[in-house]
């Protein structure tokens, strides 16, 4: 039985260069999703931490030279990953969201 041969977009997703900018993205992004920081798209959890993910806004098979792009990453909760996904979140709304890395704002006075 012949093995089948890997895409470039499916290697690249096992590189180490991959799995360091993951996380820098989600270091950059306070791993939190950051549309459930907007509370839009139907958010279950503001600050919604759990089951996150890197998203490629423009997809790797699209542009592959833009698979290590920061302002083309975003942290993402499998819900809101699924709507991008699906389209149902516009890739120009994740685009501005990347640029804009999020902040805290804690008041402890």
């Amino acid at each position: 039985m012949a093995s089948k041969k890997k895409t470039k977009a499916q290697a690249f997703r096992s590189s180490y260069a991959w799995l360091q900018k993951q996380k820098r993205i989600r270091e950059r992004d306070l791993n939190l999703c950051r549309i459930c920081l907007l509370n839009e798209y139907d958010t279950k959890n503001i600050i919604n931490y759990n089951e996150l993910s890197v998203h490629h806004i423009i997809p790797i098979v699209e542009d592959y030279s833009k698979r290590l792009c920061d302002d083309n990453l975003i942290t993402l909760c499998r819900h809101h990953h699924e709507l991008a996904e699906a389209g149902a979140i516009p890739k120009k709304i994740l685009l501005a969201e990347a640029k804009h890395p999020p902040t805290l704002d804690i008041n402890i006075f």
